[in-house]
């Protein structure tokens, strides 16, 4: 499996965010779309690169973290 196949999400308790990283983790700018999310964008080609969640256990529950998932199973199925 690729590294830029993998969706990989880790949970920081201490500061109550969520981190979500598409592919390899590399370096990004930030665009608030909502309450607390923030869109993370590689700056030269503007790809999705992330998603960063605010007060997240404000919003659901963190049972299931951490967790990877591979992208390609989920388009092929």
């Amino acid at each position: 499996m690729e590294k830029d196949d993998v969706m990989q999400l880790a949970y920081d308790q201490e500061a109550d965010v969520l981190y979500i990283t598409i592919g390899t983790p590399r370096r990004a700018i930030s665009r608030e779309i909502g309450d607390d999310v923030l869109l993370r964008l590689d700056p030269d080609t503007q790809a999705v690169v992330g998603l960063t969640v605010l007060n997240l256990s404000t919003r659901t529950s963190l049972d299931a973290l951490p967790l990877s998932i591979d992208l390609r199973e989920r388009a092929a199925g």
